[in-house]
């Protein structure tokens, strides 16, 4: 940091002592001679380096009439900090241009007299590493549609121009300020950015011991594998400090240290040191360093859309909340879809409550689930409260059937099962119209909650509480607990709509940082986090123009610094 600086200060200074030399006509007329040869090119760059504010750069520049903006050597000071400490986001600064405009800047230093078309250039290079900067801390470097075509969060810039809020952060100081006051990020996002911190001197003391393989280990165990366990836990701070007799035994105060792990990498908290535990244990601290900045990134693109009030679901986490004011009001342990049937990372509205719910079976679990049981099974239908329906929804003899000879692309009829103990939907679902036919609901495989890993269901959420959550969605002295039950007890099927809309956030977090300080990992379950670290640790580059229509199509309302 001190080196950013120090180079800053050194460079800045000399070399914008002087421009004042270049009359400020030639340089108006120069810059606007190379925003149009920008705009008319396929790839614009300035020296090789490609521009990823193409688009905002010559709009920022004609609205200073053509004035070079960084006059003030502070402000190219602060801006080189600013591009070093984006270290500290999880970001490269690499990717500010921050090598090639010390060059520029040195070559200011070294040179008899300025050379206008290199302090144009050397312009172009800074107001573009700002406005990546900004757009990469405000909304994230990857674009998420990029990755799952499905996403339809809002990427807004909080009302304000674009340009005009560039141009309000130069020409008038403290530009480290000002940018730190337009990105505030929010407290989550702190917690990893410290977090990220943590880890990264944890590596640089060297890390912590790997626990070598062997048989599970467990309280009363004693030998080099326990003194090493034991180290490695107090280096993560599972386990304290306090002296022991005996380092080498597994002792009750191991036991709990190895229970205090399992709690935040999403195990079974049993205190025992077996396969699961041991891969976990001996993860490499550049491991969680990686996965905390992967969910920096992700916390990036949600953290300028987040309302009040909202129900959100931590896929990766098994876990549903919903958040009054800002502050968790309830929770509750979720099952999600399987590996194969991911649950789908997206935003929509909650708007109403059904009780007693029929459940129709959709094609992929007819055809992978339901017709092979059947096959087998003539009875399967029957003993779960299933009926066959026709197009006028007339039940059908399911025994007059060839299940030999349909599938779901052959299927002429519907699966319903009706309401009951047995629903697949449980007694309750709350939802949230979408595309993909996802929800949450109820159900009758309540033993799954005791599971560690909760990705049982076909891509809705399963959760454990749902009676809590109806009561407080609804939120009218009529509608208690006790009334919900009542009218679940009749078996008839009724909706509930809301008086305003909710929105549910479903989101992927494999770290986060909770209300007691600690870092909490999950398992990456669909295998995201790679692809994501892979595209923040590319090169920035520009939108194809395939990427900026799907942009305009899944975010209409989006305004932001770059493509």
């Amino acid at each position: 940091m001190a080196r950013f600086f120090f180079l800053a200060f050194l460079f800045s200074a000399i070399s914008f002592a002087g421009q004042g030399r270049t009359e400020q006509p030639l340089l108006e007329m120069l810059l606007h001679h190379r925003l149009d040869a920008l705009s008319s090119g396929a790839a614009p760059q300035v020296l090789g380096a490609p521009l990823g504010a193409a688009k905002l750069i010559p709009a920022f520049y004609q609205e200073r009439g053509y004035r070079l903006a960084w006059e003030d050597p502070a402000d190219v000071q602060d801006l080189i900090v600013i591009a070093g400490r984006s270290y500290e986001r999880g970001l490269a600064p690499g990717d500010y241009h921050l090598p090639l405009v010390l060059e520029l800047l040195r070559q200011a230093r070294d040179a008899p007299t300025p050379e206008p078309e290199r302090q144009v250039e050397l312009d172009l290079l800074l107001t573009d590493s700002l406005a990546r900067l900004a757009s990469h801390a405000y909304f994230g470097k990857v674009d998420p549609v990029d990755l799952d075509g499905d996403w339809n969060f809002r990427r807004r810039f909080d009302g304000q121009e674009p340009v005009h809020a560039l141009n309000q952060l130069l020409g008038r100081g403290e530009l480290e300020e000002r940018f730190a006051d337009l990105i505030q990020p929010p407290q989550f996002y702190r917690r990893l950015q410290q977090a990220l911190a943590d880890y990264r001197a944890l590596a640089a003391a060297g890390g912590w011991p790997r626990v070598p393989e062997g048989p599970t280990l467990e309280f009363g165990d004693q030998g080099e594998r326990p003194a090493l366990l034991r180290e490695r836990l107090r280096v993560s701070g599972d386990l304290g400090s306090e002296p022991v007799a005996d380092p080498a035994l597994f002792d009750a105060q191991l036991e709990a240290g190895v229970k205090a792990f399992q709690e935040r990498h999403g195990l079974a908290p049993d205190g025992k040191v077996g396969p699961r535990t041991l891969a976990a244990l001996n993860q490499p601290v550049s491991a969680r360093i990686r996965q905390i900045r992967v969910n920096m990134e992700r916390a990036r693109w949600v953290q300028r859309d987040l309302p009040d009030d909202f129900l959100l679901v931590d896929i990766a986490g098994f876990r549903a909340s919903l958040v009054r004011s800002g502050k968790e009001v309830w929770h509750s342990r979720a099952q999600v879809g399987r590996p194969y049937r991911e649950t789908p990372v997206f935003r929509a509205d909650l708007t109403y409550l059904e009780l007693n719910p029929t459940w129709t079976v959709p094609p992929t679990v007819l055809e992978e689930d339901i017709l092979p049981q059947v096959r087998k099974d003539p009875d399967y239908l029957s003993h779960r409260n299933m009926r066959v329906l026709d197009a006028r929804g007339v039940s059908l003899d399911p025994s007059a059937i060839d299940w030999s000879a349909v599938s779901d692309r052959n299927f002429p009829y519907l699966l319903r099962q009706d309401p009951g103990p047995k629903n697949a939907l449980g007694r309750i679902k709350f939802m949230f119209p979408n595309p993909h036919s996802v929800y949450l609901h109820d159900t009758p495989s309540k033993s799954l909650f005791e599971r560690p890993q909760r990705a049982f269901s076909s891509g809705c959420i399963r959760i454990e509480k749902p009676l809590a959550l109806a009561e407080l969605l609804l939120d009218d002295p009529q509608w208690d607990r006790a009334r919900i039950a009542r009218e679940i007890g009749t078996g008839r099927t009724s909706i509930l709509t809301l008086d305003r809309p909710l929105p549910v956030l479903l989101l992927y977090w494999t770290a986060e940082v909770g209300d007691d300080g600690r870092v909490y990992f999950r398992e990456d379950l669909y295998q995201r986090d790679t692809r994501l670290l892979q595209a923040l640790n590319a090169p920035p580059r520009a939108p194809a123009e395939h990427r900026m229509q799907a942009q305009a199509k899944m975010q209409a309302q989006r305004i932001e610094f770059l493509p």
